[in-house]
C-alpha cells in the first residue's frame, strides 16, 4: 500500500526566510563572512525551551547549553563511547564500578573566572534532587545510592545522598550497583554544575523561571559564553577566555538560529545564512544526496507515538496493540521519511554492542481488526475520535497523515490531526492533555538502558508522560542494574523491552538517521551516534 508523500508550498518559507535574514533589523552575515570571522552558523530547530541544564530536555537546549557549560565528562571528538576528559582530569572506580572518584583539574574555571570547585557539583545534585524544582530528568541521577530517597522525601538530608567532596578538587560517587557505564552518563547535562551565587542572585536554587539563564547573568565552564538571545530569532554564544581549554577553541563563536520550519531552513542554507542545517526535507534528499554538502549520519534515536493509557478505550492493550499492527513502518520509511531510516521492529536502536532489540512489532492489519473487535469495536464501530498530536513540523504532518489514512483503510476508525509550536506542544503532553502524540527519545549514554528507564514507574511524573507503569518491567530493570555480568544484565534488559512493546505505552516507527546539509569548509563535525558535539573542536578551513 503507497501513501502519497506530503509536499508544502514554498510561499510560507519564503516569507519567513525573509524575516529570519533581518532578525533584529540587522543584515545577518553570510557564511563566507562568519568564515572569515570564525563564526558558525547553525540551524538549531525550534527555539529552546530552557537553556537551564537542569530543567531542559529537548534536543534544540541540549546543543547550546553543551557550548555554554562542560562537566566532569566531555564529549568525545568522535566516538560516543570513550568518556573524554572535561573538568575532570582523570578518575577511577572500585567495588565493581559502585564507587567513582573524579578529580578536577587546577585550572578549571567558571567563565566569571572563579575556580570551579567540588562543592559546586554537591550544590547542583542538590538542586536536580530537590523535588520544589521539578527537574524532568531527577531520574537520572537515582543512580546514586538514596537519591531517590532524597527526592521523593523519604530522607530529609542531602549529606546521605551517595555523593561528596573529598577536598575541593575531588569528588566521589557512590552508586546503588555496578555502572561501567558512570562515566558516559556524567555528559549529560544534568549532571552539569551551576553556579551557586548567580543561581542564588537569581531567585533561589527551586526557582524554575529564574533570570539566571540570560545574557549578561549566565556563568558557565563550557568553551563559550552566551553573548545574545532573541526569543525565535537568534541564540549567539561567543569563546570564553577563561575556558580551561581556551587556546585550543578555534571558532571566535557560534550562532544558533531556531528555524522551526525545515523549509525556510533549507532555504537559509542554500542562500549562504547557514554552515549547517538542523535537517533536511523529506523531498529535497533526492535534489542533494549526490553532492558534497549532504550528509547522513548513523544517529541513535527513535521516532514513536505515545499513547495517553488513562484514556479509554486507549487504556486497552488490545486497542494499543491494534493501532500498532495497522502501521505499515515500511511504506512510512520509503514512501514519506526517505532518509534511509529503518523501520522499526522494536523500540531501542541498534548500535550497543551485545544487546539487540526483541523482533516483536509488525505489520498485520487482518490481526489488528480482529484485536479491536476483541476490544468492542468491530470494523471500528463506536471507536471515539481520538486526536494525533504533534510539535509544528512539515515532515510530523506527512507522518501523522498517512498514519490517520492507514488507520481508516485498516480499523475504519477516524482520528484529527492537531500541532502546536514546540514549547506549548511539550506543556500539553506534560500535562497529558492528549490522546496520542508524536515523540523520539535519543540517547543520552551508550547503554540500552538510556532508552527503557524512561518507562519505569518513577518517571510517570517526568519523562514517561502516558500513565503507563508495569512493576515486573520495573523489576526486571532494578535486576538489571545490580547484575555484575553483563550477560545477565542485557538478559533482563531484554525481559524489560519485550514487556514494553507487548503493552505498548508507545508505538515505534521507525529508527532515526540524521541527514543534512553542510557548508564543507567546516571541520570537526564528525559522525556521532548520540549526535552530541563538543564544540571546541570545530574548525573552518580556509
Amino acid at each position: 500500500m503507497k501513501y502519497t508523500h506530503y509536499r508544502l508550498t514554498a510561499i510560507a518559507s519564503i516569507t519567513l526566510c525573509a524575516l529570519f535574514l533581518s532578525a533584529c533589523g540587522k543584515r545577518m552575515l553570510n557564511v563566507d563572512e562568519a568564515t572569515d570571522q570564525n563564526i558558525l552558523l547553525r540551524g538549531n530547530g525550534a527555539e529552546p525551551e530552557s537553556i537551564d541544564p537542569h530543567l531542559a530536555t529537548g534536543a534544540p537546549d541540549g546543543q547550546i547549553i553543551c557550548s555554554l557549560i562542560e562537566g566532569l565528562i566531555a564529549y568525545h571528538k568522535t566516538d560516543d563511547n570513550i568518556p573524554e576528559p572535561g573538568l575532570a582530569e582523570k578518575w577511577e572506580s572500585s567495588d565493581n564500578s559502585r564507587i567513582w572518584r573524579f578529580h578536577m583539574r587546577e585550572n578549571a574555571k567558571w567563565s566569571n573566572g572563579e575556580p570551579v570547585q567540588a562543592n559546586d557539583f554537591i550544590y547542583s545534585y542538590n538542586r536536580v534532587l530537590s523535588a520544589s524544582l521539578a527537574s524532568e530528568y531527577a531520574p537520572l541521577l537515582y543512580v546514586m545510592k538514596n537519591a531517590k530517597e532524597f527526592h521523593s522525601g523519604v530522607i530529609s538530608d542531602f549529606t546521605k545522598v551517595g555523593v561528596k567532596a573529598i577536598d575541593q578538587r575531588t569528588i566521589e560517587f557512590t552508586l546503588t550497583g555496578p555502572t561501567p557505564h558512570f562515566a558516559n552518563m556524567l555528559k549529560h547535562a544534568t549532571w552539569f554544575p551551576v553556579h551557586k551565587d548567580t543561581i542564588e542572585n537569581h531567585g533561589g536554587m527551586t526557582n524554575r523561571v529564574s533570570s539566571w539563564t540570560r545574557a549578561g547573568n549566565y556563568v558557565g565552564t563550557g568553551p563559550f559564553i552566551l553573548e545574545e538571545w532573541v526569543p525565535n530569532q537568534i541564540i549567539k554564544v561567543k569563546k570564553n577566555p577563561h575556558y580551561w581549554d581556551a587556546d585550543n577553541v578555534e571558532l571566535e563563536a557560534i550562532y544558533f538560529f531556531p528555524i522551526s520550519n525545515i523549509h525556510t531552513e533549507n532555504r537559509s542554507f542554500l542562500n549562504g545564512q547557514l554552515h549547517i542545517t538542523n535537517e533536511l526535507p523529506f523531498e529535497a534528499i533526492d535534489d542533494f544526496k549526490d553532492q558534497p554538502i549532504y550528509r547522513n549520519d548513523p544517529f541513535m534515536s527513535v521516532y514513536y507515538y505515545m499513547i495517553n493509557t488513562t484514556k479509554p478505550p486507549l487504556n486497552d492493550i488490545r486497542v494499543r496493540q491494534a493501532l500498532s499492527l495497522a502501521i505499515d513502518r515500511k511504506s512510512i520509511t520509503e514512501d514519506i521519511t526517505r532518509r534511509g531510516e529503518t523501520p522499526a521492529t522494536g523500540y531501542t536502536p541498534p548500535g550497543f554492542e551485545n544487546y539487540e532489540s526483541p523482533n516483536v512489532l509488525k505489520y498485520n492489519p487482518r490481526e489488528a481488526k480482529t484485536l479491536l473487535a476483541e476490544a468492542g469495536f468491530p470494523n471500528g464501530e463506536g471507536f471515539p475520535m481520538q486526536q494525533i498530536l504533534f510539535n509544528n513540523h512539515a515532515g510530523h504532518q506527512a507522518i501523522a497523515e498517512a498514519i490517520q489514512q492507514m488507520w481508516k483503510e485498516n480499523l475504519n476508525i477516524d482520528v484529527e490531526l492537531y500541532n502546536q509550536e514546540w514549547k506549548v506542544y511539550l506543556e500539553t503532553r506534560n500535562r497529558m492533555d492528549y490522546s496520542i502524540a508524536r515523540a523520539g527519545w535519543s540517547g543520552d549514554y551508550m547503554d540500552p538502558d538510556t532508552f527503557l528507564h524512561i518507562w519505569k514507574t518513577e518517571e510517570n511524573d517526568s519523562l514517561n508522560d502516558t500513565g503507563w507503569s508495569n512493576t515486573l518491567f520495573d523489576e526486571h530493570l532494578e535486576a538489571a542494574n545490580q547484575s555484575d555480568a553483563l550477560e545477565e544484565r542485557y538478559k533482563h534488559l531484554v525481559e524489560a523491552e519485550t514487556i514494553l512493546l507487548n503493552e505498548l505505552p508507545n508505538i515505534p516507527i521507525y529508527w532515526y538517521t540524521r541527514p543534512f546539509l553542510i557548508d564543507t569548509r567546516v571541520r570537526g563535525w564528525e559522525p556521532k551516534l548520540l549526535d552530541n558535539r563538543n564544540f571546541k573542536y570545530l574548525s573552518f578551513e580556509k
